[in-house]
């Protein structure tokens, strides 16, 4: 039997452990190929004037290897120690510490190549796939071809291959310190199997919950109107994430066993056999594996909390959009209205035209917002104000007032009510009103409200408040005028002799149709690249956390004979794994959901003006893929189970 042998024999006997293994590695690679393919293709040229492809794809490519990197090494780390008493019984049998190591380098070196050979085929087949995806959700017109990179290969090559010298420094390390002895108890040390709970887990386990939920409450507070200042918020997100992580990090070390053992005191020590394999297993298993838990589940809250609120930003681009400029077009000069109204009538295209004379007024809105905001501005905010016989079906007494044009963002930070009073500042003399209610669409641009609400008075009031009106703050009032297309299917060709006006620069000059295409580009991009980063750790940590489930499956073995020796049968063994399986990959997977729902709900009304759906979406789909791995861990125990007796 000759060194060669060994590698064939071994790499054949632990292929069935390895075949999760080398799918992630394929996927990593495929995935970094295409996103290297993509930086270097001659269409991303024909985006980088609307977009950031290049740079977006590059910072993405170097994150993707950094979460590639690690996954490979952890997942070496696992296999390396489960191969401890192989490796001792070389050394019983006389093969040198070097020879091992030749053993298991070639083993990985035959494993690892092959996969990226794959993986490298994969990625360039899919590239133009990825591309083509990219290009619609982006709304670039641009052709999508087949390109193989030479420099996407090269440096494709170089990373992998540096993440290969560091998993075999990571092995020859491993077998270098490790003595025989050591060896066959390798595995057995690496699980925390105590059984008693201590005082200090108690108060472990009710601190890691109570941590959690002291961060969820500040995190529904930081856009609320309690935090004004700059600092401040900085400080409470700091809180929020300190004790949310640091929560996690103590509700996997003591409050699952906590809970759990809560659970089977009350049952007065009488388990039934599904919660002898569930209940009893997971409560020792995640306390030993608590930093890693945390790791995955703070990482997935992230990726799913960055995805949500890209796509909510993607899914919100016309809704946004009316909200800065509620008409087709905007204009500012007479001379450019003249003209493009003359370029839509040539073109025999019919439109509407809005005018809507705008004044800005000081206005104390103190009993309307929130008392913390109210004290830091002195409840003094600069209105833009509109004549109610310009705002169709709006009708107000010479009393009262209503507000339109408000967001979520400002309702929820300035804590603005929907009803109250109010007073204008003129510059003799005052106005009180009484503002009948608050709704959301807008009826002029960003360049006149500057991002506030619009307040809508009678025509006699209004008529008052011109002659009032200060002007040293009338720099941003003015005439609004927008312009609507009757006719939705000569809307392109009307944006077309907008655009050849060469006004869209201009401030004030608005194309609605420009608008959203700007938006959908720029989180398009920013959505494209997170999915794909979250799929990469999806994919990786699911592999973690199943290599998990086929080390204790191993140790749990004997058991699992003993309990079939004692008449149990094989069905009654699953259903007793699918519930372990539900906790170890469920928990997991629901406090990383929760985290990011409450992340994404303190500040959603940021990037959008949808949340349910979109969220909702990408936690399913996340939901879905996760339990992919759920699954096939229970395959894998059938398989133990089989085996056992």
């Amino acid at each position: 039997m000759n060194i060669n042998y060994l590698i064939f024999r071994n790499l054949k006997k632990n292929l069935k452990n390895y075949y999760l293994y080398v799918f992630a590695l394929v996927f990593s690679v495929a995935l970094y190929f295409a996103f290297v393919t993509l930086q270097y293709d001659p269409a991303m040229e024909e985006i980088k004037g609307s977009v950031k492809g290049a740079a977006g794809l590059s910072a993405a490519s170097v994150l993707l290897v950094v979460i590639v990197a690690v996954f490979l090494l952890y997942a070496n780390n696992i296999f390396i120690k489960r191969r401890g008493k192989e490796i001792g019984l070389f050394q019983l049998v006389g093969l040198t510490k070097g020879k091992i190591f030749r053993i298991l380098s070639s083993e990985n070196l035959i494993l690892y190549f092959g996969s990226m050979l794959i993986g490298i085929f994969l990625g360039f087949a899919s590239s133009r796939l990825l591309l083509m995806v990219l290009f619609k959700i982006i709304g670039v017109n641009a052709q999508a071809s087949l390109n193989f990179s030479v420099q996407a290969l090269v440096q494709t090559v170089i990373v992998f291959a540096a993440i290969y010298l560091l998993i075999m420094l990571m092995n020859y390390s491993f077998i270098k310190r490790q003595s025989i002895l050591s060896l066959f108890r390798v595995v057995s040390t690496t699980e925390n199997t105590v059984r008693r709970m201590t005082l200090s887990q108690v108060i472990i386990g009710f601190l890691g919950i109570s941590l959690i939920l002291f961060g969820y409450y500040v995190s529904t507070k930081l856009f609320s109107g309690a935090f004004v200042k700059m600092n401040e918020l900085f400080l409470a997100m700091v809180l929020i994430l300190g004790s949310v992580i640091v929560g996690t990090y103590l509700f996997y070390k003591g409050s699952v066993s906590f809970v759990f053992n809560m659970i089977r005191k009350s049952k007065g020590g009488y388990l039934s056999l599904n919660e002898v394999l569930s209940l009893s297993s997971i409560m020792f298993r995640m306390k030993s594996n608590a930093l890693l838990l945390t790791i995955i589940t703070t990482v997935s809250a992230l990726a799913i909390g960055l995805l949500s609120l890209s796509y909510i930003s993607y899914y919100s681009a016309e809704e946004s959009s009316r909200q800065t400029a509620p008409n087709h077009f905007t204009l500012l000069e007479e001379k450019d209205v003249t003209a493009f109204t003359a370029g839509l009538r040539k073109e025999g295209i019919d439109y509407t035209e809005i005018r809507r004379d705008v004044i800005m007024m000081d206005a104390d809105v103190s009993r309307m917002i929130g008392a913390s905001v109210a004290e830091e501005s002195d409840g003094i905010i600069p209105l833009p104000i509109v004549d109610e016989k310009s705002v169709a079906g709006t009708e107000v007494s010479p009393g009262e007032a209503w507000f339109t044009g408000s967001s979520d963002a400002m309702k929820q930070f300035m804590g603005i009510q929907s009803t109250g009073d109010l007073e204008l500042k003129g510059r003799t003399q005052s106005f009180p009103l009484h503002v009948k209610g608050l709704n959301k669409e807008s009826v002029i641009s960003l360049y006149f409200s500057k991002g506030a609400p619009t307040l809508v008075v009678d025509q006699s009031v209004f008529e008052r408040l011109a002659q009032e009106k200060v002007p040293e703050l009338q720099r941003s009032a003015g005439m609004y005028i927008g312009i609507d297309i009757a006719d939705p299917n000569k809307l392109a060709r009307a944006n077309e002799i907008f655009m050849d006006m060469k006004v869209d620069d201009q401030p004030g000059y608005v194309s609605l149709l420009n608008n959203i295409a700007v938006q959908k580009s720029n989180m398009g991009l920013i959505m494209f690249i997170v999915a794909f980063l979250g799929l990469t750790f999806l994919i990786t940590s699911g592999c973690i956390l199943y290599f998990k489930q086929m080390g204790e499956g191993e140790e749990e073995k004997p058991s699992y004979t003993i309990l079939r020796k004692l008449g149990f049968t094989q069905g009654n063994l699953v259903r007793g794994i699918q519930f372990k399986q539900m906790f170890s990959f469920g928990i997991p997977l629901v406090v990383g959901l929760s985290h990011s729902y409450f992340a994404v709900q303190s500040g959603w009304f940021f990037f959008g003006t949808e949340l349910w759906t979109p969220m909702f979406l990408v936690m399913l789909l996340y939901t879905l893929l996760y339990s992919i791995f759920g699954i096939l861990s229970l395959f894998f125990y059938k398989r133990i189970i089989k085996e056992s007796l």
